[in-house]
């Protein structure tokens, strides 16, 4: 499929997609896009268009990279299942355990599980971390280790938007030896042949897509008037809305991560390895890891995740409400989003993944055996985040 901005294949099968993936580039909503849909072994899908620059003078090329944010993080949970699966790493076993400096301040019965499913208490940093030292992952770990949680362990769900992944990063550390990035390169990137990275080369950084902040999140602007309002004039989940703002969970979550273009499309931000938020790649290499995930778990004599494993690691094991995403029902698997408001990802309809506040996401379909994946460069308001990749997936779902 070619045209002045969209390239790419697409099965006749879902010309619907295809041409709603189109819409949302040459109507100028989208700057520039990715689409790539894997159904049971076979890439039906690979779309790219648009531009990578706000000014519009580079097109986006079958192998542009994106920063996908939290996309990131399922990404990290496919190389911890991969631990579980091989019995390296226990889900019930205390952090201390496998990283002993952890073991400190109220932090000591804080379980595996519990930094799977953003139930540690550790959702922020009690001191800022300068953004020069975000790619010194030993040093914002040990950190985080040395620091007292702001809930008691286990006792809550409160997402841990950046810390997730300096975390769960730093166990897979103490458990294998390398970081998190190079394991995946090495145990799971390589092997499948997926344009994915948690840290960049040096040669890879030409081919990014510069990223385009909204300034539009107005959601976030009147949050805090909703403490004004009195209880009974609100309905339950307005009130459990209220409850998160009052608690401030979200602004400790938050607080580090710039809303502006500049922090994320600097060299050292894409070479840092921030395991929660900078990964980049292209969507083709997402909806193959999840089509792969939610087929057989193998490729090519490849064994990724034994079905058994990938069933174990999108299981809900918190359920919500999540106090730093405003009260909202998130439920969480293994590093998995398994019920995300407001995307496609729900654990009745047996699909696992992860958005990210870019607007991207990227999930598998148990009962389908599909891998989907939806990358952009221009963030849109709060209301309306995930607006493209909703149509996307509501006309592909038609179509099978």
């Amino acid at each position: 499929m070619s045209s002045d901005l969209i390239f790419g294949h697409c099965h006749s099968r879902f010309q619907p997609v295809a041409d709603r993936f189109a819409k949302s580039i040459t109507s100028g909503y989208e700057v520039g896009a990715t689409l790539a849909v894997e159904y049971q072994g076979e890439m039906m899908i690979n779309l790219w268009g648009g531009h990578q620059n706000a000014a519009k003078t580079r097109i986006w090329q079958e192998d542009t990279l994106v920063n996908t944010f939290s996309v990131t993080k399922g990404v990290v949970a496919a190389c911890v299942a991969r631990l579980i699966e091989q019995n390296r790493l226990d889900i019930h076993q205390r952090v201390a355990y496998y990283w002993p400096d952890y073991g400190c301040h109220g932090k000591e019965q804080t379980r595996v599980l519990d930094l799977l499913c953003h139930r540690a208490g550790m959702f922020g940093f009690r001191e800022p971390v300068a953004l020069d030292q975000w790619a010194d992952g030993s040093y914002v770990s040990d950190r985080l280790a040395r620091q007292r949680p702001f809930r008691t362990p286990g006792s809550g769900q409160s997402y841990h938007a950046l810390t997730f992944g300096w975390l769960v990063g730093e166990l897979i550390r103490r458990v294998d030896g390398r970081s998190v990035g190079v394991y995946f390169r090495e145990e799971i990137a390589q092997p499948l042949a997926l344009d994915f990275h948690i840290g960049l080369a040096k040669a890879d950084l030409a081919r990014c897509a510069d990223q385009l902040m909204s300034k539009n999140q107005k959601l976030l602007e009147y949050l805090p008037w909703l403490k004004k309002v009195p209880d009974t004039l609100l309905p339950k989940q307005g009130r459990m809305i209220k409850a998160a703002v009052n608690a401030g969970d979200y602004k400790v979550a938050f607080q580090q991560i710039a809303d502006d273009d500049a922090t994320f499309n600097t060299d050292s931000w894409r070479r840092a390895e921030i395991p929660a938020a900078n990964g980049h790649g292209t969507a083709a290499s997402l909806a193959k890891l999840y089509g792969v995930l939610s087929h057989t778990g193998s490729r090519n004599h490849y064994h990724l995740l034994s079905p058994q494993t990938v069933t174990q690691a999108t299981q809900i094991y918190s359920n919500g409400p999540d106090v730093a995403l405003f009260g909202l029902p998130f439920k969480f698997g293994l590093g998995y989003m398994v019920d995300s408001p407001s995307t496609p990802i729900s654990s009745v309809k047996k699909r696992f993944g992860h958005s990210g506040i870019g607007g991207g996401m990227a999930f598998g379909d148990h009962k389908n055996g599909l891998g989907f994946a939806f990358l952009n460069n221009q963030q849109h308001g709060a209301m309306t985040l995930f607006k493209t990749a909703n149509q996307l997936a509501k006309t592909l779902y038609i179509l099978l």
